[in-house]
Order: C-alpha cells, then sequence, then structure tokens
C-alpha cells in the first residue's frame, strides 16, 4: 500500500459519512518543511496547493476537493506551494 492515499473530489455523502465539516482547520504559509507520522491523518484540501514526497518516493501533488490518507509511518517532505487550509482528522 502507497503511504499517501488520494480520493479525488469524494462525494458530500462521503465526506458527510466521514464527520470531515466537523474536523479542526489547519492553515500552512507558503513553506516547505518535514513531517513524519506516526499516526494515519485523514484531510480534505479546502484551499491551496501541496506537493508531498515521501522518503525515497515520488512527489504527490494535493488540490483542494482532494481527500487524502497519510498513513502511520510516513516521512515527508512538504512543500506548501499556495496557502493550505484544510480540515483534518487522526485515526
Amino acid at each position: 500500500m502507497s503511504q499517501i492515499t488520494v480520493e479525488h473530489n469524494p462525494s458530500e455523502e462521503r465526506l458527510q459519512e466521514l464527520g470531515v465539516a466537523s474536523w479542526p482547520i489547519w492553515e500552512k504559509e507558503i513553506s516547505t518543511f518535514t513531517i513524519d507520522f506516526d499516526e494515519t491523518e485523514t484531510a480534505y484540501v479546502l484551499e491551496g496547493e501541496i506537493v508531498v514526497t515521501p522518503v525515497g518516493g515520488e512527489p504527490v501533488r494535493i488540490v483542494p476537493g482532494d481527500l487524502v490518507m497519510f498513513h502511520a509511518g510516513l516521512d515527508s517532505h512538504w512543500e506548501v506551494v499556495k496557502p493550505l487550509r484544510k480540515h483534518y482528522h487522526y485515526d
């Protein structure tokens, strides 16, 4: 399984089923940094654009409307290309 799973433009029903609207919101300015995930994060991107590159892997471009799972054990480099605003939830 990939360390990053992207579901493009999930249905309103899917978002409601997950309770996305009740998740906290995280915002980040244009920047680069590393994040190591010790638990799985699910995120729904509201605004912005990021390129997440797993250590030793290929870059993944994430844009508004993407529902993304960053799986536990992922060590990654983030490039926030456009200011980011996303809902997030840890399993």
